[in-house]
């Protein structure tokens, strides 16, 4: 999908997350109030959640957000900053891509 000049600043983002077994679910559910809070925020386009069919361990979040500084703005959030201690050490994996369409 193309938008003529909306897309040169913005910014999406992919997490690929792989929880530790045995703290699935409670990232999960710390994933869940993270999006429904992100989605509120003023630079925030789109923020979705996916966990794998055949993995449920792995999940996919997939942001686009209207600038640069929009990220910023989330990644200093209270609710992300929540997020980010609450889960420390509950992960085997957690890549982040920042990217921009071209």
């Amino acid at each position: 999908m193309y938008q003529k000049n909306k897309r040169m600043s913005q910014i999406t983002v992919v997490a690929k997350i792989v929880a530790k077994e045995e703290k699935r679910d409670f990232v999960k559910a710390e994933l869940l109030q993270l999006v429904q809070a992100s989605v509120l925020e003023e630079g925030c386009i789109t923020y979705n959640l996916h966990q794998d069919n055949d993995d449920a361990n792995v999940f996919l979040v997939y942001e686009n957000w209207k600038s640069a500084e929009a990220l910023d703005l989330h990644s200093a959030s209270e609710h992300f900053v929540a997020f980010v201690k609450a889960t420390d050490g509950a992960f085997d994996t957690f890549v982040i891509n920042k990217m921009t369409a071209i």
